[in-house]
């Protein structure tokens, strides 16, 4: 009875909201063969309100104002005036006629001509003043800018309201609104707000974003969220040749490499705020590429861009994601200045591309005001915050936004506040919402403690057998300024307990100023990885994966101890210094660590042979992320996956003597990775290795080339070297991959729709060995250095049924090496756009 009460309300609520739209419009515009019409022209009559059909000639089109007819346009056939006798019209079928040669005039049909085309006289123009316009006509600019950023559950139908999954949670679906983007119902379940001060320097190349208030309801304080969230809307200028989403490159319709992969059509013109405009149609030459469709209203003096509406084709190869739509409008400054002043974009996320397929409304609102220029500011003023931190940013009264919000809530948005709210102490909600987090963190949370990483729960090597890994840590919220973490680990095998336990506090927040230590004793492959850190819990894929290639027998315990102080003096710049101590010794009876400790001489033959090695450290790391973004100002923070440099430097000093520290040398190691995007090319990452240690060392302080005798992709490793294969104490690796994002596969008529994406790669790797630390190998393991070049190079397909890429690996040097692997296949999942 709850629920057809509820259902009744929903129903009246739906009729209202018919009641009070417009205009409202959908429909498929159709050829006289009944075949759809792909990128036609629907516009209002008497307005500038319009839209572009979508490759199966489907559209949506809402107004708030009342209009009586629709005019539809398409290169190739005749005009089509369509009389609106209600104010709400679903399921239009509009077939369009071919134009007649005798007394209409066709300039272009199908794909257009890059020659005789007055689009792209317009297009040229619009090249020429692209840094002449707008903000770059300033030395120096500010203003105010208001962001909304809101997710949606969308498809939302009766069938959908009676699932079990929403018992008890029934209330909220009197929140269900209309996108005016693609007519679909959705429902609101994450709403921020937020403003800024934004400056910004054309001849420094500076800007900066104070953030004044910030307002979330839905999820709120779930990193992982706003992280994706972060990410998902990263800043864009509609001018620059390649527009990035989803971390993809797509051609912007106003690039200069635009006409070979788009349509232009020049299809009207019109005042718009007492400025001529031209409007020009665009869409994409072939299928399958990163591109768009839309149009664009330019002025005819300036020829700066006074409106933009486009969308994403359906069938450009990005997963997860059935749409994506983005508006921009631009107002007059004066004469010769327009200025951005609103920035809308909606993306659908969905697990196939279905029309009628259910999924999530990702939908960002920006505006711009209170325009002021030629204000300087000293550079200092732009140099970023470490760590910003101003809790009232976060609690601002209703007061504040009342007066600083650029457009008012309307009724629907403002219940939403309150349904999110109520949401939340729900317990199917709850219930739901722990799912989720589950999934997206690996922790199981609890009242002020989280379970896991629930991933590492099961291993396998030859040394302990089965392994069975239980941990938690510390959590009262994403922002704590201190946090412990500890495990344990049984291995079935060698029927011994494992554990490590470490922690960190962050004593300075401004300066991120933080103090960690802790302990580990543990099974681990060492030389899994060329540069090392002191991380207590870090554990390799490799000392635990429950499939090899082949013996994975090669472990050593090791009991680690280590206390750091790390600080950020400049953004994105870390310092760190620390002092550990460790003892090594082989955890098989088939891998030997041992070394001499005196070499064998003719009156000692056998020599003086140590099988454990005790060693304290001192270290001091240098870490350099130009352009990385995070989230929260807590003692750990999340990533916005986004490309950036990595640069990291690591000194570290064997103290001889300390603690029964067996060696004194010099240890530098430097790491350099470097992404690429090559506009429509995909993207490439290029990654440098070396180092180099200066003294005399057994097997288990050397620097071992990373193999992988697993049946996965693991970063940084060789496929076709197995463990110990090569062992270096200086050693440099170079290795490009790149990432074609399927451009390649697009061009085959066959595999267009399978969507696969095109991996290829090459690394190499050359060390050295000094006589001395060959002179006191006294251990089983031959040391081979590759001083002649090792590499390996791959080709991958990826995006298989969404989730999954095969790589293929094949051997370039050292082939005649006794149980060379030749060649390899590795395999990896993951969820990527």
């Amino acid at each position: 009875m709850k629920k057809i009460i509820l259902l009744s309300l929903f129903l009246v609520f739906a009729f209202a909201n018919i009641a009070t739209a417009q205009t409202k419009v959908s429909g498929i515009v159709l050829d006289k063969m009944n075949q759809p019409v792909p990128f036609a022209n629907i516009v209002f009559k008497g307005s500038n309100t319009g839209i572009v059909s979508n490759e199966d000639g489907r559209f949506y089109l809402e107004s708030p104002k009342t209009y009586t007819a629709l005019l539809v346009t398409s290169a190739g056939f005749s005009d089509k005036e369509i009389p609106l006798e209600k104010t709400v019209n679903y399921n239009f079928k509009i077939v369009l006629s071919e134009a007649e040669a005798l007394n209409e005039v066709v300039i272009f049909t199908g794909k257009t001509s890059k020659k005789n085309n007055p689009a792209l006289d317009i297009l040229r123009k619009i090249w020429e003043r692209k840094r002449k316009n707008g903000l770059y006509q300033f030395n120096q600019y500010q203003m105010q800018k208001y962001e909304k950023v809101e997710f949606d559950m969308n498809t939302i139908d009766s069938a959908f309201m009676k699932n079990k999954l929403f018992k008890g949670m029934e209330f909220v679906f009197n929140h269900v609104d209309t996108s005016d983007v693609t007519g679909k119902t959705y429902l609101p379940i994450f709403i921020n707000e937020s403003v800024y001060d934004v400056y910004g320097d054309n001849k420094l190349k500076k800007t900066k974003e104070n953030i004044t208030g910030s307002k979330t309801s839905g999820f709120n304080g779930n990193q992982q969220i706003l992280s994706f969230v972060k990410d998902l809307y990263s800043d864009y200028n509609i001018y620059d040749n390649h527009l990035t989403f989803f971390d993809k490159s797509f051609t912007s319709p106003l690039s200069k490499t635009g006409i070979d992969v788009y349509n232009y059509v020049l299809k009207d013109s019109a005042y718009i705020d007492k400025k001529w405009c031209y409007n020009i149609v665009f869409y994409p030459r072939r299928k399958n590429e990163l591109t768009f469709k839309g149009d664009f209203w330019v002025n005819d003096t300036t020829f700066a861009i006074k409106k933009i509406n486009m969308g994403v084709t359906k069938s450009a190869n990005i997963n997860w994601v059935k749409d994506i739509y983005i508006e921009q409008e631009f107002d007059v400054e004066n004469d010769s200045v327009f200025l951005l002043t609103r920035d809308y974009m909606m993306s659908d996320f969905a697990l196939n591309k279905k029309e009628k397929s259910k999924g999530v409304y990702g939908k960002r609102t920006t505006l711009y005001r209170d325009h002021k220029f030629n204000i300087q500011k000293p550079e200092k003023f732009y140099k970023e915050e470490v760590n910003y931190i101003d809790n009232a940013v976060y609690d601002r009264p209703d007061e504040f936004w009342d007066e600083n919000r650029f457009e008012k809530l309307n009724k629907d948005e403002l219940g939403i506040y309150k349904m999110l709210d109520t949401l939340q102490t729900v317990k199917r909600f709850k219930q739901i919402y722990n799912l989720v987090s589950i999934l997206g963190s690996g922790y199981v949370e609890f009242k002020n403690f989280d379970y896991g990483p629930i991933f590492s729960t099961f291993g396998y090597n030859e040394v302990e057998g089965l392994r069975v890994r239980v941990g938690g840590r510390t959590y009262f919220g994403p922002n704590d300024p201190w946090r412990i973490q500890a495990y344990t680990a049984y291995g079935f095998d060698d029927s011994k307990f494992k554990y490590g336990v470490s922690g960190k506090w962050m004593v300075d927040k401004k300066k991120r100023f933080i103090i960690s230590g802790g302990n580990r004793r543990d099974i681990e492959q060492i030389g899994a990885s060329l540069t090392t850190t002191n991380d207590i819990l870090g554990r390799s894929f490799a000392s635990s994966a429950l499939f090899t290639t082949g013996s994975n027998g090669k472990l050593t315990n090791i009991n680690l101890s280590n206390i750091s102080f790390e600080m950020e003096p400049m953004k994105n710049f870390v310092v760190q210094a620390g002092l550990s101590y460790r003892t090594l010794e082989s955890a098989s009876p088939t891998f030997s660590l041992d070394y001499y400790t005196t070499l064998p001489t003719p009156a000692n033959p056998a020599g003086v042979v140590a099988s454990a090695v005790t060693q304290s450290e001192a270290n001091i790391q240098f870490e350099f992320m130009p352009n990385r973004k995070t989230i929260g100002f807590g003692v750990e923070r999340d990533l916005v996956d986004s490309p950036f440099s990595h640069f990291f430097v690591n000194f570290s000093y064997g103290l001889k003597g300390v603690f029964n520290s067996d060696f004194a040398y010099e240890k530098i190691q430097i790491y350099y990775k470097q992404p690429i995007i090559i506009g429509p090319l995909g993207r490439s990452n290029i990654i440098l290795e070396t180092g180099k240690t200066f003294g005399t060392i057994p097997l288990g302080l050397m620097s071992v080339i990373p193999g992988n005798q697993t049946y996965f992709t693991i970063e940084n490793t060789f496929s076709n070297l197995n463990f110990y294969e090569f062992i270096t104490d200086q050693y440099t690796t170079l290795q490009w991959n790149h990432d074609f994002g399927g451009r390649l596969f697009a061009r085959i008529p066959f595999m267009r729709k399978l969507n696969w994406r095109e991996f290829v790669g090459v690394k190499g790797v050359y060390g050295t060995i000094s006589a001395a630390n060959r002179a006191i190998n006294a251990s089983d393991q031959p040391y081979n250095a590759p001083e002649n070049v090792y590499w390996e190079y791959n080709a991958g397909i990826g995006n298989i049924f969404k989730v999954f890429r095969i790589d293929f690996s094949w051997r370039g040097s050292y082939l005649n090496t006794p149980d060379a692997n030749k060649f390899a296949v590795k395999g990896s999942f993951g969820f990527y756009f």
